[in-house]
């Protein structure tokens, strides 16, 4: 017994992926009482330490920049899987949910995670080094995805209201696709060292040093567990946003919270992921992630939607209001005016949070 838990202690992140998995699957669709909440948010936390635990072995077996790039499409691709889901079985109520979604991810990433990796790099070093090339073509292409997607449907007149035509939205679906695409190939293939981490004299860190890749055996391992652990993340956070949902209704606050709420759970494994390469002055990296995890919740959701637009019934909403047309556009100037130099200080870190808080803010007293 003292063996097992001695194992157990070590090897936690194997166990407990596989559990948040049975557990889900135990409460799906099912209403669960006060103390099976608990449970289900005490694995949920978790699944996340695992997911992060998994993803940095995989990034350290294959380097970077294709281990933040797994971490990146694995959450949007059950991300997407989620919100086709509910929009299934929403109908018209859940109109706007793929608009929702994608523009708290864009938010949470490139304010929320850039905000606090950029604060947390340059109080611990001084100044946060990252390359300019690679984080301003990830930027730009975050921004044009955004904008084509979620700015465009409020000003086209072929439909009412902020929606895409068929053609239309067949063409921002096509050119979302291609758009990750080329920047996938140009971020692994082409263009490689521009989204490696840098040194403080601005030479590009190939390698680590300090140990030795894990093997195939157990990088392979560690993809399986960060399969099922962010299976578990986002199908317990889908479980426990009825309980979330209650919550915010007795603290009197919107609806739209809940949307808030339920992203936050499934961007903590690369939240965290970037909060530890940020920790390590490896800021490049924490950018890889939080712009990578933008873009592909665009250039991934919306393909996604639009496809399953064919035989969902109900319209599908993706223009933005104004307010937070304003909050996109300031923040891909601030964003900008932040990656050109390629250092930053904690001011641009604390502007990122503060427009952060001010979408937060928005959502709950819009």
């Amino acid at each position: 017994m003292i063996t097992w838990l001695r194992w157990l202690a070590r090897r936690w992140t194997i166990p407990v992926p596989v559990l948040a998995v049975v557990l889900l699957i135990l409460t799906w669709h099912r209403a669960v009482p006060g103390p099976v909440i608990a449970l289900v948010t005490v694995v949920l936390a978790g699944a996340v330490l695992a997911a992060v635990h998994h993803a940095e072995v995989i990034a350290h077996r294959i380097g970077e920049p294709f281990g933040s790039l797994v971490l990146a499409v694995a959450v949007t691709v059950i991300e997407v899987a989620l919100i086709v889901t509910l929009m299934a079985d929403g109908g018209d109520k859940s109109s706007t949910l793929a608009r929702d979604t994608v523009f708290a991810a864009v938010m949470i990433t490139c304010n929320g995670i850039v905000g606090i990796c950029l604060l947390v790099a340059s109080l611990r070093h001084g100044t946060a080094v990252f390359n300019p090339e690679g984080s301003g073509a990830a930027l730009a292409t975050v921004a044009t995805l955004a904008t084509l997607s979620l700015v465009l449907p409020t000003f086209t007149t072929s439909k009412p209201g902020p929606q895409f035509s068929s053609l239309q939205l067949t063409f921002a679906a096509l050119s979302s696709l291609i758009l990750y695409g080329l920047f996938v190939t140009t971020q692994t293939v082409r263009h490689r060292d521009y989204f490696l981490p840098i040194t403080r004299q601005g030479q590009v860190i190939s390698s680590e040093d300090h140990a030795s890749p894990p093997s195939r055996r157990t990088a392979l391992i560690s993809l399986g567990m960060l399969g099922l652990a962010l299976i578990g993340v986002v199908g317990l956070a889908k479980g426990v946003s009825p309980a979330i949902e209650a919550g915010v209704t007795a603290a009197g606050l919107r609806q739209a919270v809940v949307g808030v709420i339920i992203a936050l759970l499934v961007l903590l494994p690369e939240t965290i992921a970037a909060l530890r390469a940020a920790r390590r002055d490896r800021v490049q990296t924490s950018l890889n992630l939080a712009l990578g995890s933008a873009m592909a919740s665009i250039g991934l959701t919306v393909p996604a939607v639009a496809l399953a637009s064919l035989w969902l019934s109900g319209p599908l909403v993706l223009g933005l209001d104004p307010v937070h047309m304003l909050l996109l556009a300031l923040t891909v100037v601030v964003a900008s005016l932040t990656v050109v130099p390629g250092r930053a200080t904690p001011l641009q870190g604390g502007v990122h949070l503060v427009l952060f808080a001010a979408y937060l803010e928005l959502a709950v007293n819009p």
